[in-house]
C-alpha cells in the first residue's frame, strides 16, 4: 500500500499536479483500492486533522499579517530600514534583509513576504543602479526569515505534527532568525563593497530617525508582544493569534488611520485562500501519515538509521542531507507534515530534542524555498525583477553559504536553541 501511494504521488507531481491534490488522490487510491479501506474512512481521515484547536492560530496570524502589511506600515518599516542601513555598502540589500526580519514578525509567511517586499524594493534597487538579479536574490533568500520569526506558520505545523509546544518553538527560533539576518547583511555589505554598488547619500537628523522609529514601533512590537504573552503563559497560541488580529485592527484604525472596507476585504480574501491551501495539505498529509504509520515506515526508518549509521551526529547529518534534497522538490508545509512523524521517531530514538529538530527542519526546508527547481520565493522574486532564474541563482551563492552555516549551528550547537 505504501509503495502504491508513493508511486501515485510521484506520478502526479511529474504531471505538475498541485501538491495537495497529488496527496489526496494518491492517498485515497492507496487506501480504498489497494488497502481495502472504505471510502468513508478516507473522508474521515481527511476531515479529522482540520478539527484541531491549535490550527486555528494559522488563519488568525495570516489575517493579522495581511492587515498590517497592506497599509502604511510597510512604507514606515522600509523608511526606518533605509535610515538605519541604507548608507552602508550594499545598503539597499541590507534594507531588504532588515525589512524581511521585521515583516517576518508580522506575516509569518515567506512567500507573502517575498511578494510584498519584492514589489516595493526590487524596482527601487534597480532604479538606484543595483543589478536586478542581485535584488531578486536578496529578496528570495531573506524572505525565508519569516518562516522562523514568530508567528511562524511552519513552526505551528511542526508543533501539531510532533505535539511540541508552539511557545517553545517560537522562542527557540528567534536566535537562528537573527543569525540568518546578520549573516545576509554581512554578505550584502561585502558584495556591495567589492562590486561598488551605489550607496544612499540621504542624511537624516536624529529627530527624523526618532519620528520614523516611533511610527514603526507598533509593528516592531508585534513579535515581542507575541513572545511575552506565550512565555508568561498569559494566553495560548490560538488566543494570541486572535489578540494579534485585534491588535492589527486597532493599530490600522487608531494609529495609522488607513483602515477601510477594501483593505479588510482584501485581507480576508488573502487569508481564506492561503488558509485553504495550507488546510488542504494538512488534510491530505494525514492520509499519507496514516498509510506510513500503518506500514511501520517511521519505526523501520528509525531502526535502519540506528543500525547502520549508529552515531547520533551521523544521523543528524543524514537528516539534513535528506531535508536539503526534499526541500528542492517539495513545498515547506507539505514536507514538514509528511516527514515530521518519521523524523520525530528518529529524534526520539537518538535523544534529539524535538524543539531542536523543529528548528532544523524549518531552517533546512526554508533553503529549498530559494533553491531551484521549485523554489517558491526564488520564482516570485525573479518574476518581479524580470530576471532569468540562472542569473538570480548565481547571485544567491553567498546567501546559500550563510544559510548552510546557520543550519550547521542549529544542528550541532543546541545551546543556540534550547535555553
Amino acid at each position: 500500500m505504501t509503495v502504491h501511494m508513493l508511486l501515485g504521488f510521484i506520478t502526479f507531481m511529474l504531471l505538475a499536479m498541485p501538491v495537495g491534490y497529488s496527496l489526496v488522490i494518491s492517498g485515497w487510491a492507496a487506501l480504498s483500492v489497494f488497502g481495502s479501506v472504505p471510502s468513508s474512512m478516507v473522508v474521515m481521515k481527511i476531515f479529522q486533522p482540520t478539527q484541531s484547536f491549535p490550527l486555528l492560530a494559522i488563519p488568525f496570524f495570516i489575517l493579522s499579517g495581511s492587515l498590517m502589511m497592506s497599509g502604511k506600515l510597510g512604507q514606515k518599516l522600509v523608511g526606518l530600514a533605509s535610515m538605519l542601513v541604507g548608507k552602508y555598502h550594499g545598503g539597499l540589500g541590507q534594507v531588504t534583509v532588515v525589512g524581511s526580519t521585521v515583516f517576518g514578525g508580522v506575516s509569518g509567511s515567506s512567500v507573502a513576504e517575498a511578494s510584498a517586499l519584492g514589489s516595493m524594493l526590487i524596482p527601487w534597487q534597480k532604479k538606484e543602479g543595483y543589478p536586478g538579479a542581485f535584488g531578486a536574490a536578496v529578496t528570495s533568500s531573506s524572505s525565508v526569515i519569516a518562516g522562523l520569526m514568530p508567528p511562524s506558520i511552519p513552526l505551528i505545523l511542526f508543533a501539531v505534527v510532533s505535539n511540541t509546544s508552539i511557545a517553545s518553538l517560537f522562542i527557540a527560533a528567534v536566535i537562528p532568525a537573527l543569525l540568518l539576518a546578520c549573516g545576509m547583511m554581512i554578505a550584502c555589505y561585502v558584495i556591495g563593497k567589492r562590486r561598488g554598488f551605489p550607496r544612499l547619500k540621504m542624511k537624516h537628523t536624529r529627530a527624523e530617525v526618532r519620528s520614523t522609529l516611533l511610527s514603526a514601533l507598533p509593528a516592531l512590537m508585534m513579535p515581542v508582544f507575541i513572545l511575552v504573552l506565550l512565555r508568561a503563559g498569559i494566553a495560548t497560541p490560538t488566543e494570541v493569534s486572535i489578540i494579534a488580529v485585534a491588535y492589527a485592527l486597532a493599530i490600522s484604525a487608531l494609529i495609522y488611520r488607513d483602515l477601510n472596507g477594501a483593505r479588510v476585504m482584501a485581507a480576508l480574501t488573502n487569508t481564506v485562500i492561503t488558509t485553504g491551501v495550507v488546510m488542504l495539505i494538512i488534510a491530505a498529509a494525514n492520509i499519507i501519515g496514516y498509510i506510513l504509520t500503518a506500514g511501520g515506515v517511521p519505526q523501520a526508518v528509525a531502526s535502519w538509521a540506528l543500525e547502520y549509521l549508529q552515531h547520533p551526529l551521523l544521523i543528524i547529518i543524514a537528516i539534513n542531507l535528506l531535508l536539503l534534497l526534499i526541500g528542492m522538490f517539495l513545498d515547506l508545509p507539505a514536507a514538514i507534515l509528511l516527514l515530521g512523524p518519521t523524523l520525530v521517531s528518529i529524534a526520539n530514538a537518538i535523544g534529539l530534542d524535538l524543539v531542536q529538530l523543529g528548528i532544523m527542519m524549518c531552517v533546512n526546508l526554508s533553503i529549498g524555498l530559494f533553491t531551484p527547481p521549485i523554489g517558491t520565493t526564488l520564482f516570485v522574486s525573479s518574476a518581479i525583477a524580470k530576471e532569468r532564474i540562472g542569473s538570480v541563482v548565481k547571485e544567491l551563492l553567498p546567501f546559500y553559504l550563510v544559510a548552510l552555516v546557520v543550519l550547521l549551528l542549529v544542528s550541532f550547537v543546541p545551546a543556540l536553541i534550547i535555553y
